[in-house]
């Protein structure tokens, strides 16, 4: 994918239609194929008999039972405790409270913000900087060593990445997250300029990719495991 990228970038048709300048960064997460039934503890042991019935139907007439493989019933799953047996390198994950959790793989793209084209992409595992650390590695290979500017939505509004892509010479233009605890990690002078709302508007594009990936492409579910193949 990486390679084919290349070559389609390097084509005398596209590159005229490329931005060096501008830039977008988003994630999207890839549920993996493999499900919670695939499970195991990563310590070899059981998970115990199902607890007692807590009055509210709870553990019901199987109590204290044995488990079943894939019942989890009654426990707090985490990365740390279990993996699959289908798919050792998915993880857990959801990216917002009060939904459930799936087994799953990022995926992150970097879109130039003329034309709306995929500049760089990247699969990684799921976690909560993994949006972040793969932007940032993304945006430091882009060729050119002139000022870039990088658009991103309010979870990229962290003051580590917003100070390391300075110091990598990029403009942050990410969306301010100012009802989080602390503020949001740059002041106004950055968003007063025009460009910045340009760079905000630019980066809703990259939502169509991501769209297509998972409609048209059939990537809602994965149908691949492990990190390289997906």
């Amino acid at each position: 994918m990486a390679r084919f990228l290349d070559l389609l970038l390097a084509a005398p048709e596209v590159k005229p239609l490329l931005s060096s300048e501008h830039f977008s960064v988003d994630g999207t997460l890839l549920r993996a194929w493999a499900s919670h039934s695939s499970l195991e503890r990563i310590d070899g042991l059981d998970d115990g008999p199902i607890p007692p019935s807590d009055g509210k139907g709870f553990g019901g007439n199987t109590s204290g039972k044995k488990r079943a493989k894939g019942d989890f019933r009654g426990l707090l799953l985490s990365n740390q405790t279990h993996r699959s047996s289908t798919d050792g390198q998915a993880r857990l994950f959801k990216k917002a409270p009060g939904v459930s959790a799936f087994l799953s793989f990022m995926g992150h793209c970097v879109l130039e913000n003329r034309n709306g084209l995929v500049v760089a992409s990247e699969v990684t595992q799921a976690s909560g900087t993994a949006e972040r650390d793969s932007a940032l590695q993304m945006a430091r290979s882009l060729k050119g060593a002139h000022q870039k500017t990088l658009g991103a939505d309010k979870g990229y509004d962290a003051r580590d990445f917003v100070a390391d892509l300075r110091i990598s010479g990029i403009t942050p233009h990410v969306a301010q997250n100012s009802s989080r605890s602390g503020g949001s990690a740059f002041d106004g002078r950055t968003a007063r300029h025009v460009g910045y709302a340009q760079s905000i508007n630019a980066r809703k594009r990259i939502e169509q990719v991501f769209g297509w990936i998972k409609q048209a492409a059939g990537l809602r579910q994965l149908k691949a495991r492990g990190r390289i193949k997906v």
